[in-house]
Order: structure tokens, then sequence, then C-alpha cells
């Protein structure tokens, strides 16, 4: 297993720094913003320019962001959305309304979901199988910014339950800054509810049809309890891990909902970076969304050796 989780570990770094650096490629081949646009920061702009080897070849340019960014966790100013402040705390003031979006969904999607898929798989070709199924399919296929505008139309405009946007500041355990936020929570948490239900009916329906609960039912036990004991046990192993990776993730946060409910995270920061040519923000995010991605992979891989032990009984 420690084998196993050092060669994912290496691998993981591996992938990180080869869609890094494509990253850094493609930035340095689209053109600067002229540094005279800066009117009185010209001068920082070009000092910091210069710092970073701007007028390098690009592999000294590399190697120089390999060292002060990656390294040395300096990711230098912005020269267009927040001129010349830091970076990295911009980024950092960004993260708790990214998080706090993030966390209230997945506690409204993970019970939501659970209880959906075991009320499904145990109601099998059932009316209720079919209406959870059908829905189910319909939240899947449907992008979930078409729910945010919905959302919008008629929780937030129509019967006017919440804000269109949320709230400024930092309040964020406030009841108006809980209410404010609601509508982006909703609309993050009915695409990973349908993802969630799907794959709990599809496991629970699996081990509900198998021969060691057929062996428990003989042995006197009652559905009812055969379920509890024996089903749900088994049929929660792949999906804990798929819930682990969902809690790592959340750091991801979602672009578009962001930028359509005003919430100030890193989503909408990362897109403002990319139409203004900010460079340094779009490295920065776009490492951070590159690691986030391929650590929630990671965990999600390592626990289910650690849920199932069976798992790391085969590999030997």
């Amino acid at each position: 297993m420690v084998k196993y989780v050092l060669k994912r570990i290496a691998l993981m770094f591996f992938v990180f720094f080869t869609i890094l650096t494509v990253c850094f490629v493609l930035v340095k081949l689209l053109p600067l913003v002229d540094a005279k646009q800066f009117g009185k920061d010209m001068n920082l702009i070009q000092q910091r320019r210069e710092a970073l080897g701007y007028n390098k070849p690009i592999l000294i340019q590399y190697l120089i962001f390999l060292k002060r960014s990656v390294i040395g966790g300096d990711w230098g100013i912005s020269e267009a959305l927040y001129r010349s402040q830091d970076v990295w705390k911009v980024f950092t003031s960004k993260l708790p309304a990214t998080m706090m979006v993030n966390i209230y969904s997945m506690l409204l999607a993970i019970p939501s979901g659970l209880l959906l898929g075991i009320f499904a798989a145990l109601k099998k070709n059932k009316w209720q199988d079919y209406l959870i199924s059908t829905l189910v399919m319909v939240f899947i296929s449907v992008p979930s910014y078409v729910y945010a505008l919905l959302i919008q139309y008629l929780l937030c405009y129509k019967l006017k339950l919440f804000p269109l946007q949320m709230n400024s500041g930092t309040n964020y355990f406030s009841l108006s800054m809980f209410r404010s936020v609601m509508p982006a929570v909703l609309a993050l948490a009915f695409g990973s509810i349908a993802s969630l239900a799907r794959y709990v009916r599809a496991e629970l329906s699996e081990v509900l049809t198998s021969d060691f609960m057929l062996l428990a039912r003989t042995k006197g036990l009652t559905r009812s309890q055969a379920t509890i004991r024996h089903a749900m046990r088994n049929s929660m192993v792949p999906v804990f891990p798929m819930i682990l990776g969902e809690f790592v993730g959340i750091l991801g946060g979602s672009l578009i909902i962001e930028t359509i409910f005003g919430v100030p995270g890193v989503g909408q920061l990362y897109l403002n970076s990319i139409t203004a040519r900010d460079y340094n923000f779009f490295m920065l995010l776009s490492a951070f969304y590159t690691l986030i991605g391929l650590v929630s992979g990671l965990v999600v891989d390592i626990s289910y050796g650690f849920i199932d032990p069976r798992i790391r009984m085969g590999e030997r």
C-alpha cells in the first residue's frame, strides 16, 4: 500500500508540473499588456517584469518561475485586476467565500443524495424509483448555470425568497449572508445530489440482489435488518471515497456559478484574470485548480484501500 501511495504521489506531481509547464508556455506566447498603460505604476511593473526575466529566453523565465513562485511562494503582483497588490494575498482573501459556498452545498447534497439513492433502491421498479430516476437524469443532464438562472428567476425575482446577488463583506456566518448565499448553494447542490443518488441507487440495488443477502434472509434476518446490517455497509464502500473526493474538491468552487451570483471567490477571480490578461493571477489559479483536481483523485484512490481491506489484499 505504501508503495502504491508513493507511486501515485509521484505521478500526481509529474502531471501537475506538466500541466503547469503547458500553461506557462501558452501564457508566454500571448502579448503582454504595455507597461505604459499602468500610468504611475509603470516603473513598478517594469521592475517586476525585469526581476522575473521577461526579457530573457523562455527557458530562463520558466526556471525563475519555478524558483520564485512554485518553490518560493512568490506569485508576483497583479498588473490589471488589483494593480500592484500581492497576488497571493488577494487569492487568500477570496478563498473563504468559495469555501463557504461549496461547504454549504456539500452539506446539503450529501445527505439528500444518500437518502434519495437509498429510497430509490429500496423501491426498485416502483413508481417512486421511476420518479427519482427520471429527476436524477434531468438534473444530471442540465448544466448548473441553467439551474442558476431558474433559481434567480423563480426564487429570487418572482418569490423574492433570496437576494439576486451575494452580500458583500466578510461576515460569513450572519443570517443575512447565509440567506444571500443560498441561491448559489442550491445551484451547486442539484448536480451533486443527482450524481450521488444515481450512484448510491446503483450500488445498493446490486448488493440487495447478491447471494449473501439471500443467505442473511435464510438465517432469520428480516429485510430491514439484512439491509441495514449487510447491504448498506457493503454498498457504501465505493460511495464513501466519492464523498471524500467531493470534500477535497470543495476548494475548487464553481467558476460560472460564482460569476452569476456575484460570489467574490476564486472562481470569479479566475475568469476575470483571463479576460484582463493578468498572467500572474492566471498562473496561480491554474496551479491551484490543477492541484485540487489531482489531490481529489488521489484521495479517492487511496481511500478505497483504507475503507475496504479486501482491495489491499487483492493487490498482493
